[in-house]
């Protein structure tokens, strides 16, 4: 899939950071590709980190942006946050 605009929100932020969450049907493997945050470059920064929820799944992972060249964003494989219900 392609990243959609329409799914990041900016939480909080200061000091250069700022903290996203992002809200897609993509799997951490399609998001975490360089590149795919390229329609937001002017927004994110090295260092900015994201949560992002795959709504299909529904899996949680946190991101963090590696680098971004004005045109180009990479960020990092993404941590895996456990969203199990054992009851």
């Amino acid at each position: 899939m392609a990243f959609s605009a329409s799914g990041l929100t900016r939480m909080a932020g200061g000091g250069g950071h700022s903290l996203w969450f992002y809200d897609s049907t993509d799997a951490m493997t399609a998001v975490r590709v360089s590149g795919y945050f390229n329609g937001a470059a002017t927004m994110l920064n090295v260092g900015d980190a994201i949560f992002v929820l795959d709504s299909d799944a529904p899996a949680m992972s946190v991101s963090v942006v590696l680098s971004n060249t004005g045109s180009v964003v990479d960020v990092s494989d993404g941590t895996a946050i456990s969203v199990t219900d054992s009851d």
